[in-house]
């Protein structure tokens, strides 16, 4: 079974076409996947509570920083 494709948007809503971008992108998921399915196994076989885990993986998610902040709008 193959996992549906992204679509890519940039902040205007255009879609990223980009052959070359979009494989990076999807390379990157698949090893973020793999080290998070990793660590998410190795934390239940230390007898953590799933719930806790699920919860501290999206906190480091949501804490990412953006270092490309968009431009602020000219006056």
């Amino acid at each position: 079974m193959s996992k549906p494709q992204i679509i890519w948007r940039r902040p205007d809503g255009s879609i990223v076409a980009c052959t070359e971008k979009i494989k990076v992108l999807s390379e990157n998921l698949e090893e973020l996947r793999q080290m998070a399915q990793d660590a998410f196994e190795d934390a239940l076989l230390m007898e953590c509570d799933e719930a806790q885990v699920r919860s501290v993986f999206a906190g480091i998610v949501a804490a990412l920083h953006n270092p490309y902040p968009s431009s602020p709008p000219e006056s």
